[in-house]
Parts: C-alpha cells; structure tokens; sequence
C-alpha cells in the first residue's frame, strides 16, 4: 500500500512538472497545405506565422511567454487535416492555426471544436462560421462577407447586367457560388451561366467556350491559384474581352505570376494586399521578403495578422488560458495604432468572422494596383 502511494504521488509530481514545462512556452499548432494543389497558400500563411512569432518572441513574448510553434501538413488531403488536428488537441496545444483549404477546415474543426480548443482560420467559406462553432475565428473576410462588396462594383461600376459565374467544385467554389449569387440578385443582376470545373484542372477550353457564349457582360471567376491562372489564360486566348473579375484568389502574387500578361486587366475584390497604401502593410511586406527572399501574397498577410489578432486575444484576457482566450476573441476590436502586428483596425464578431477595411485591385502591368479602398462592413450600417 505504501509502495502504491509513493508511486502516485511521484506521478503526481511527473505531471505537474510536465504541465509547468508546458506552461513555460505558449504552444501551439499549425496545420497547413504544405504540399499538394494548396501548396502556394499553405506555405504563404506558415511564413506569415513565422515572421509574426519571431517578431514576438524578440519583443518579449505575450505576458512574458515565448510562442512556440509546430508545423505539420495536411497534403491537402482532408483526411489528414482531421488526424493532424487530433494530434494537436491530443499534444495539448493552446491554439491551432488551419488548415486553409475549407473543405480540410470543415472536416477537421470538428476536432478543435469538441476539445474546445481556439482554431484560427484563412478558410474562407460561409459554413465554416455558420455552424455556431464558438471556437473558430477567421484571419481572413468570410465569402458572406466578401461577396456583397465584388457584387455591389459589378453591378455599379461595371453596370453589367448578367454574369457567368465559373466556379471550382469544391466546398471553397461552391460557397462562393453561392454567395456571389445571392449578392449579384441583390443587386439586380441575373447569373446567365452557372459553370462548374475541378480543383486542379488543367484544360479549361471548354468552361471559357461556356462562359464566352454565354455572352454575360462579366464573367467571375472563382477557383484555386494555378486553375486561376490557366483560366485567365485561356480567356485571353479564346479572345474574351468582357470585363473578369473575381474574389482574392484572382489577382493574388501567385496567379499573376502564373498568368504572366494574361492578368492584366483581371479586377478583384481582395480583403488583403501588400500593395495596400498603408505603411504597416509595406513594412511587413518589407521584411517578408527581406526573410524568405519572394512577395508574399494575401495567404501570407492572413498568417501574419492571425498570430498578432491571437496576441490581442491573449492579452485582453489577461491570461495564457484557452476559455479565457475564446471568450476574450469574441467581440475583440484591435487597433492597429496600438497592436501595429495586425496592420488594419480589425474587429471580430460573435461567429468569429472579422470586419475590416479592404481593397478593389486590378492587375496592371504584372502587379496589383488599388483602385479603392473599402470601408469595413460594419461603417456602412
């Protein structure tokens, strides 16, 4: 019986020193496209994260705690999204970031959600934050959130009529499918051609034949980075000279390098830009390069600003506690006066989806220009 307590109580000790080790550093997760067709995206916002946290780490730390990160990738496959989350939960982590393709982001968040664990997010389809999952929050807008505004310039700048809508056919395509629906009927505009295609699919002559007959005045495009590419070249080809435009992907760093000239002319509505006209956005995009020698596109930024928005969190909670920072995420409003790592003033609601100012762009000349900065959501209520 004594040797029995003996063993417990140095148990016992084993795992407090186990939970004071861990308590030593902020541990966290993240779990990203690293291979596979979100490859670009997913190493993008792991850089992201890692600029952020060596920033932070060098400052001091959040409440006096280094960040501690590991990385694992999920291949794009979502069934090894959903394992890796497990391991995170199982690894006792604070926070896990990813995965960024929705469909992996869907599948997988079932496991932060059910050990109540902070998930933080550049998935961008509507259902992710739909579900009421209280421990989900987006580094990035929501399509629910995104599509009015590309919606609101087709109907009222470009004063089209109709629409092709091409659309990738996956849970990221068709929640954007959707979406830009419901915004363009707001608005009046009718879709006149609905047109599916595959995630990684290579020839898009007969979706550009389909759209181009369809003789909409505006053809949305909304796919991954390299089926974007291929589809503006293809539409250059074809000789489609109607307006094209689409959501963030469309003229991200990535799809305009892939395109080459064929981008040119490409108009989106993107919630993040390195090209921004605001010192803190040309900083960071400053040192990116000056760390991982390339420009980062806006996968890079959702990284970046998601480490910081968790520090806000962190720190308005008081505490390195997940419940105390779920609950101090919702309703969060972050200046970026005071917390410059997040470089826009940001604001986060009860689904944990985010509101912010963001920016219609067009290629010109190989790179993004801002056309107009957009006001966040929230200011035109």
């Amino acid at each position: 019986m004594q040797a029995l307590r003996l063993t417990l109580i140095a148990a016992s000790l084993a795992f407090s020193g186990g939970l004071a080790q861990a308590q030593a550093t902020i541990k966290i997760a993240s779990i990203q496209e690293l291979s596979g067709g979100g490859a670009t995206a997913g190493n993008n916002f792991k850089n992201g994260m890692d600029l952020a946290i060596k920033e932070i780490n060098a400052a001091g730390g959040i409440l006096g705690k280094k960040i501690e990160v590991s990385h694992a990738d999920t291949q794009s496959n979502p069934g090894v999204a959903k394992g890796l989350a497990q391991k995170a939960v199982d690894d006792n982590v604070l926070a896990v970031f990813g995965p960024g393709f929705s469909g992996s982001m869907i599948v997988s968040m079932s496991e932060t959600r059910r050990a109540e664990v902070p998930n933080f997010t550049g998935a961008e389809a509507a259902s992710i934050t739909m579900q009421g999952n209280p421990y989900v929050f987006r580094t990035s807008f929501g399509q629910q959130n995104a599509m009015p505004k590309i919606g609101r310039y087709i109907a009222a700048n470009l004063k089209a009529k109709t629409v092709a809508v091409v659309f990738v056919n996956n849970d990221y395509g068709k929640g954007g499918r959707d979406m830009i629906g419901k915004a363009l009927a707001e608005q009046g505009v009718k879709v006149v051609a609905d047109i599916s295609t595959e995630p990684g699919q290579i020839d898009w002559a007969s979706p550009v034949l389909k759209a181009k007959q369809s003789n909409a005045d505006a053809i949305f495009v909304y796919t991954n980075e390299e089926e974007a590419a291929r589809a503006l070249r293809e539409l250059r080809k074809q000789g489609v000279a109607k307006p094209i435009v689409g959501e963030t992907v469309l003229t991200g760093q990535k799809v305009i390098e892939l395109a080459g000239d064929a981008a040119n002319g490409a108009v989106a509505h993107v919630g993040l830009t390195v090209d921004a006209p605001n010192p803190l956005m040309l900083k960071f995009k400053a040192n990116f390069y000056r760390d991982y020698k390339y420009i980062p596109d806006h996968n890079g930024i959702k990284g970046y600003t998601g480490v910081y928005l968790m520090k806000a969190g962190l720190e308005k909670a008081g505490k390195i506690d997940r419940a105390a920072l779920t609950k101090a995420m919702h309703g969060l409003k972050v200046s970026a006066a005071k917390e410059p790592g997040v470089l826009m003033d940001v604001s986060v609601d009860d689904k944990g989806d985010l509101d912010r100012e963001s920016f219609l762009v067009e290629v010109q000349g190989g790179k993004q220009v801002v056309k107009e900065v957009l006001p966040p959501l929230s200011a035109k209520k």
